[in-house]
């Protein structure tokens, strides 16, 4: 990493051994530890944390007040609204330490997390699933879902342009907004995948 590489505000602290790529923007307050890595062309946006073994993919968008905690791993692409909340410990008490007890919380490629939402750690969220803003995530969320409430509920499907998902059919769904072309399958109901022959 070089100073032309990437954007780092003075009040900004990175420590020796963090690995951030060519064209992350990393701004005000922040801080990212040591042993963390972070792809190319991601932003963090104020007051932000990153711990030492958290993975940021490329092209990831993390808004105010956002700590990436130990154990967590963003893909490519993925957005974290303001002050959304992550953590790594299911049972946590101030006087017993429980570091050897981190869960991974893996967040797929597209995928967007709402402002204030919170993410209980262990879980997946499946690409270019859409959380709403205040959610409460606590189990597995299936690709291209929208996901509202505490805790919460799907609601429906997800373009990977951010469109709600339609229905044409019982199993066909389509985007209104770039007409992408989505199936759901008839074994298993809780899985869409994009269409080889989007509409046009």
């Amino acid at each position: 990493m070089s100073e032309v590489d990437v954007f780092i505000h003075p009040t900004a602290i990175v420590d020796v051994g963090a690995e951030v790529c060519k064209g992350t923007k990393i701004w005000h307050f922040c801080h990212v530890c040591g042993g963390a890595k972070i792809g190319p062309n991601v932003s963090l946006g104020q007051n932000c944390y990153v711990a030492p073994t958290a993975m940021i993919g490329s092209g990831c968008r993390i808004q105010n007040n956002v700590s990436i905690y130990d154990g967590v791993v963003l893909t490519r692409d993925v957005f974290v609204g303001p002050s959304a909340v992550f953590t790594n410990v299911l049972t946590p008490r101030a006087h017993v330490s429980r570091k050897d007890e981190y869960k991974q919380t893996l967040v797929k490629q597209g995928a967007s997390i709402g402002a204030n939402a919170t993410i209980v750690c262990g879980v997946t969220i499946g690409q270019f699933a859409m959380i709403g803003a205040g959610s409460l995530i606590c189990k597995d969320v299936p690709d291209y879902a929208r996901m509202v409430g505490n805790p919460a509920r799907f609601i429906g499907w997800s373009c990977q342009c951010g469109g709600n998902l339609e229905h044409t059919s019982s199993s066909t769904l389509i985007c209104p907004l770039c007409s992408l072309c989505y199936h759901t399958s008839d074994s298993d109901p809780a899985r869409l995948t994009l269409s080889q022959d989007p509409l046009s």
